[in-house]
């Protein structure tokens, strides 16, 4: 499994250039270890009830989805406390983490 860089500050991972948030490392290992499973549990639901045309199963798998990820901290509110924005979802060049993106770069 290839590993994602992560910012210096731990809030988040890149993939093909986008910062996605990671989880909250405040979280104890049993909740994670619960939300993580409940997360897996709803996403093959929802590719199950995809596959079946079962949209009303689809529309719930994704919100037990959302509210896993929410639990884990990777939606919602952010789950640091210094007032810092939320930047998931955005390109990696375009944000605060626009220098050390660039210096992973020369690593590659």
């Amino acid at each position: 499994m290839k590993a994602y860089p992560t910012t210096p500050d731990g809030r988040y991972f890149v993939v093909r250039g986008r910062l996605w948030r990671c989880s909250n490392p405040q979280l104890s290992v049993q909740k994670r270890q619960h939300w993580t499973k409940v997360l897996m549990a709803a996403r093959r639901a929802k590719g199950s009830a995809m596959r079946a045309g079962d949209m009303a199963g689809r529309e719930q798998a994704r919100a037990q989805v959302d509210a896993a990820k929410v639990a884990l901290g990777e939606r919602g509110a952010p789950w640091w406390t210094d007032g810092a924005p939320d930047v998931n979802r955005h390109m990696a060049k375009n944000t605060c983490y626009a220098e050390w993106f660039a210096g992973l770069s020369l690593i590659d």
